[in-house]
């Protein structure tokens, strides 16, 4: 079944990449990995080359609503050309209707009809009619300067009138292309400039490009030639990068039959060539979002406030961002771009020859790529662990892509998303129908251990169920007692409802600790907290994880007071007890209820030790079978006990901390404390005094050297017997 499924989900994502049928969802996410890798690749910075002359608000204010009459746009014309020196200018616009805003034709009708009778209005008239024939003084500052007007191609199907206005002449004619296949779109009609105006111009180009806009409405590509009426016509941004190489024509590269479409590779052009699509598409090079070229007021070209040198030699780009005029695309670099920058990209990106290529032979390169990648999953996933099919995905994921970047610095655009998806479903797949197969004995033990051990253990025991039993047996571990102190007064200072908050905000971080620490919590009685280390899962370093368990609950109740002081409860303090030792680990209980605890007597002195933190003012008490299983912990003995239920007599110590992170200070006291302890059990009572007398200057407030000045009072009134061993009987738990 395995095997079976994954050909059938490699099969699916063949079919795709060899064009058999559309998938919605993998054409968006191709595209999202495109935007994703562009956006991560784009250069950056503002390209001074190109520079757009923008009819923006502040234009509009100075020198009144668009379109302004036609002598102002002679005028930055000229100025852009005679006083600037700036190389090529390009509209992103059409001027369609003819300017009657100087009042020209009212003039004349005026001294045609009611004053014709005045022959000096009539002379008036005929005077004035250079100066305000604004489209022909329009059409007469083009004349000579490589000035490139905008027009608009139509591709309603459903249109039938003819087109308004002038066509520039074919970049390529019906003749050149005889015998070509082109995929370009095919318009039907046109909205171009005036005649008079196209005339004096050098050339024109379409400003639209809207029959290739993605399907997600994302402007990714622009034609850079169009058909009408069986001749092609250039785009504004590939007519504005001939101009300014002088460059007379074009000519179309195919990798094969001219007459196959699919074979379309390249325009060129004055030794550039752009890479397009069988549409006659190129990818547009984006240099970044929004002002990645200068950007320079119409009013202040109008208004010489233009510094000198500015534009010289620029390709200069007239298009309108004013609020109501803007040109607004969405990108995958922007939602909401000038379209006029779009051309700017363009020409920019044709000036270097950086125009990315996705190449034909795209299709078969996915193909081999998809049945390799399905090949090596389908084969090697089945065969691993979790973690080697994890790490192999990985390894996938990050060779496709690094193929696929390097690829795309090379100006090259592989298919991307449909083999990171069908690497991931294959993952997913296999990891999923293993995980189904075998969940049944993952299922036991998340049961039976999630009660009482950390989620990361259980998915450890999880990985081989078989190993792990519910068996009583004896295994060397470390338990773990701790106990609130004074708890009953504390409790009998608050409500249920309170007590039960407190008691929740403090078991809560210590579960925690122990678990961050792989431990497993035996259960809790009241306020106090059994767990131990080692079982179920074997631990080589459990006396070590519990010592360090039990320094962080330490700390934690040290917060936990500030948090307790703010709510106005009161403060709490704990002892905690370790041991390390032989213990009978297993499910035990009653045919009514059971439990995966610990039994014995080491688990009975870790008991012991916890009730023992109270006599010696100590919060931490371990034994020395703990203190012998972690060396690099510093200790401070604190006595030889004989506890209740027990004849033989254990050294208890207390860990201070990290051996090499205690100060000098404390080094000299420890070193005081062990040697006082030494006299004392040597029975120099006077000289251990001493020692004791001079550490409790030090320290004030320690019970542990109060309780051994007292000890040595009393030996010093009633010496013990000559067999005294030093040993301390406790005779209460």
């Amino acid at each position: 079944m395995r095997v079976f499924l994954n050909v059938l989900l490699v099969g699916v994502f063949v079919g795709w990449g060899l064009g058999y049928y559309y998938v919605d969802l993998l054409q968006k996410l191709e595209a999202y990995t495109y935007d994703l890798r562009l956006n991560m690749t784009m250069p950056g910075g503002v390209d001074k080359r190109v520079v757009i002359l923008d009819i923006d608000e502040k234009s509009l204010r100075d020198e009144g609503h668009w379109p302004w009459p036609r002598d102002r746009i002679a005028k930055m014309i000229e100025l852009l050309f005679d006083k600037h020196e700036i190389d090529v200018l390009g509209f992103d616009m059409v001027f369609a209707e003819a300017d009657r805003s100087s009042g020209l034709q009212q003039l004349q009708a005026l001294a045609n009809n009611q004053l014709y009778h005045v022959p000096q209005f009539r002379r008036q008239v005929q005077m004035l009619q250079p100066l305000l024939d604004y489209n022909r003084r329009f059409a007469m500052s083009l004349r000579d300067k490589r000035v490139v007007l905008g027009y608009y191609f139509d591709h309603d199907p459903e249109r039938t009138a003819p087109g308004v206005g002038a066509l520039p002449q074919p970049i390529l004619t019906r003749e050149e292309i005889e015998g070509f296949k082109l995929g370009a779109a095919d318009a039907t009609g046109y909205t171009g400039n005036l005649a008079n105006l196209q005339e004096h111009a050098m050339g024109a180009g379409y400003y639209n490009a809207s029959p290739l806009v993605d399907k997600d409405g994302v402007f990714r590509r622009f034609s850079l030639v169009q058909m009408y009426q069986g001749q092609l016509y250039e785009g504004l941004s590939l007519a504005m990068a001939r101009l300014a190489f002088r460059e007379p024509g074009i000519r179309l590269i195919y990798d094969g039959d001219p007459s196959d479409p699919l074979a379309l590779e390249a325009v060129e052009f004055a030794g550039r060539t752009i890479p397009v699509d069988a549409e006659v598409g190129a990818l547009v090079p984006y240099r970044g979002k929004q002002g990645s070229f200068p950007y320079l007021s119409a009013t202040d070209l109008l208004n010489d406030r233009v510094p000198e040198g500015l534009l010289q030699d620029a390709i200069v780009l007239v298009g309108a961002t004013a609020p109501g005029l803007m040109d607004l695309r969405n990108t995958p670099v922007q939602d909401i771009y000038p379209g006029v920058e779009v051309h700017a990209n363009l020409i920019a990106g044709m000036l270097d020859g950086n125009v990315k290529q996705q190449p034909p032979y795209s299709e078969g390169l996915e193909f081999i790529a998809l049945v390799l990648v399905g090949l090596v999953l389908m084969i090697v996933l089945p065969r691993c662990n979790p973690l080697q099919a994890l790490m192999l995905f990985v390894g996938m994921l990050v060779v496709i892509i690094l193929i696929n970047l390097y690829a795309w610095q090379r100006n090259l655009v592989l298919p991307l998303a449909s083999l990171l998806i069908l690497a991931t479903i294959l993952f997913v797949l296999n990891m999923s129908y293993g995980f189904f197969v075998e969940s049944r004995g993952k299922r036991l033990i998340t049961r039976v251990f999630g009660q009482y051990v950390p989620p990361e253990l259980v998915a450890e025991m999880a990985v081989n169920p078989a190993a792990f039993s519910l068996e009583g047996e004896n295994r060397e571990l470390t338990v773990l007692f701790s106990d609130v102190r004074d708890f009953t007064s504390i409790s009998e200072g608050l409500d249920p409802k309170e007590l039960t908050q407190l008691m929740n905000e403090y078991l809560t971080p210590m579960t925690h600790i122990i678990h961050r620490h792989r431990g497993t919590i035996d259960k809790y009685i009241g306020d106090a907290v059994m767990a131990f280390w080692g079982a179920p899962v074997p631990e080589k370093e459990h006396p070590r994880l519990a010592l360090l368990a039990a320094l962080d609950m330490l700390t934690s109740v040290e917060e936990l007071r500030k948090e307790f002081a703010a709510r106005g409860w009161p403060q709490i303090t704990i002892g905690i007890g370790l041991n390390t030792g032989n213990m009978t680990v297993g499910n035990m209980g009653s045919e009514f209820r059971k439990s995966y605890t610990v039994m014995g007597d080491a688990v009975n002195l870790g008991s012991r030790l916890e009730g023992l933190t109270k006599n010696y003012g100590a919060y931490l008490i371990v034994s020395d079978s703990t203190r012998q299983a972690v060396e690099d912990i510093a200790y401070r003995e604190l006595d030889l006990v004989r506890v209740k239920g027990k004849r033989e007599p254990v050294a208890i110590y207390e860990p201070l901390g990290l051996e090499n992170e205690l100060s000098d200070e404390q080094r000299d006291c420890l070193s005081c404390y062990h040697q006082a302890l030494s006299d004392y059990r040597q029975q120099r009572w006077q000289q251990a005094q001493q020692g004791f007398e001079h550490l409790l200057e030090k320290d004030g407030d320690s019970k542990l050297y109060r309780l051994y000045l007292e000890r040595c009072q009393q030996f010093i009134e009633r010496p013990p017997p000559r067999d005294w061993d030093g040993v301390f009987t406790f005779t209460t738990k």
